[in-house]
């Protein structure tokens, strides 16, 4: 048997083919399943089943149309009621795939109803275990995602769940976990890139911890997740609608400048310091990288009118493709060129772009204002003294407590911060990006702990 991963580094998931000869099982799909359709045509195989392991929180899932397209069947935990037909599937289960057979087993915690799926052949012992949100990488998934009147409740079972399949499976079965490789959805942060049941006995907080100490620590370290996890479990127990990945409509200059003036949501895709070094007034930062998603998902105005601005197609169908993951399909238009064609007779903005030895030297030199919007623990960690501490998610509603004068906009690399800096970036105000890794702050006198 051969298990191929489908990486989304962009929201921190896999998802899996596992597959024997001529027959394929396919393991928490993302919404793009082309990319599925295609490795398994690679791979020579028909799938013949699609398993999920939870109702997802951070995706949408690819789970249903895929099995629709491929006339597989379609596994889904039992307990969930979900408006669409699906094999309800609980503890004990077998998906019998011919030479792939797959155990269901109930690890409740990341969700009530998840469950992780053995793979076996038709002879032998466990060859590995798709673990979902449950046992991930040194760590779990996180249990709050149904509300804090669940948490204490999962968190117990997450426990349990974990001790289960480290109990009940050989040290030697290798783990597939869908979380845990920079995914919100895990409690903490996974280490590594593959494991085996064995391996976490010594690593996996669950198994070497007391329960007690596992529940407060979990639950303690908690910290913020996007906002747009709220709309993801609806999706998925409504059902998906199929997948659009067409280019938006192209949108003129004029039309551009009239949305922009109209206060719409209008985000331009460009590298962080392209964007500083020239951008249209009122537009939104948000560079095409790995944090793309996340973050323009945790901050976007559910259902608000969006515009992409590119500077090719191959850049606004990428964006397409994130953002269709996490189920915002309706775009308004795209505008697509060079920056300077599309201002419609307006001038493009700028700000200054620095590293944090032109901020030390700054603040010896004049007074100045400095915003953080990394999260509150990562504050309280280590901060510039006397910065305003702002998380990122929160910026929108806190613009007004903003001095006036020159403000210096920071974050942990950079990435936040350039979506920042753009928010509050205005014609009477000096803003200046600060693209540079915090450790390199840790290095000079204008730190400090709380």
């Amino acid at each position: 048997m051969d298990v191929s991963i489908i990486e989304t580094s962009s929201l921190g998931d896999r998802s899996y083919l596992v597959s024997d000869g001529a027959v394929g099982v396919v393991v928490d799909p993302q919404r793009d399943i082309d990319r599925v359709l295609t490795l398994a045509h690679d791979r020579g195989v028909r799938i013949t089943h699609v398993l999920e392991t939870h109702i997802h929180n951070d995706y949408v899932t690819g789970g249903l149309e895929l099995a629709r397209t491929v006339g597989a069947e379609y596994a889904v935990p039992t307990g969930d009621d979900v408006g669409y037909q699906r094999r309800a599937v609980g503890d004990g289960d077998v998906i019998d795939a011919g030479p792939i057979q797959l155990q269901v087993m109930h690890t409740p915690g990341h969700t009530h109803h998840h469950v992780s799926y053995v793979l076996r052949d038709t002879a032998g012992p466990p060859h590995a275990v798709f673990t979902g949100g449950s046992m991930l990488f040194g760590t779990t998934g996180r249990t709050d995602l149904l509300g804090k009147a669940h948490t204490r409740e999962l968190t117990h079972a997450q426990y349990h769940s974990v001790r289960r399949l480290a109990d009940e499976l050989p040290a030697d079965t290798k783990i597939y976990p869908t979380h845990g490789f920079g995914s919100f959805c895990a409690a903490t942060p996974a280490s590594g890139d593959s494991s085996t049941v064995g391996e976490q006995l010594t690593t996996n907080p669950a198994l070497t911890q007391d329960e007690q100490s596992y529940v407060d620590e979990l639950i303690a370290g908690l910290s913020e997740y996007p906002a747009y996890y709220a709309h993801m479990g609806v999706i998925n127990t409504r059902g998906p609608a199929p997948v659009d990945l067409s280019l938006p409509a192209p949108v003129d200059p004029d039309e551009l400048r009239r949305r922009i003036e109209a206060g719409e949501w209008v985000v331009d895709l460009r590298e962080r310091t392209a964007f500083a070094a020239g951008h249209l007034g009122g537009t939104l930062g948000f560079e095409l990288s790995d944090s793309f998603v996340t973050y323009l998902g945790w901050l976007y105005q559910w259902g608000a009118p969006l515009t992409l601005i590119g500077e090719n197609e191959d850049q606004v169908a990428d964006a397409r493709r994130e953002l269709v993951r996490i189920g915002i399909d309706d775009l308004d238009g795209s505008a697509i060129g060079e920056i300077h064609t599309l201002v419609a007779g307006t001038a493009l903005r700028s700000y200054r772009v620095a590293d944090f030895a032109a901020l030390t030297e700054a603040l010896r030199e004049k007074d100045i204002a400095v915003l953080d919007v990394r999260q509150r623990n990562e504050y309280d960690s280590s901060h510039i003294d006397g910065a305003i501490n702002i998380p990122l998610h929160e910026l929108s509603d806190r613009q007004g407590t903003l001095p006036d004068g020159e403000i210096w906009v920071h974050c942990a690399s950079g990435y936040r911060a350039s979506v920042a800096a753009s928010m509050i970036d205005r014609p009477d105000r000096t803003t200046v990006l600060i693209n540079d890794d915090y450790d390199n702050a840790k290095d000079t006198d204008i730190t400090s702990t709380t």
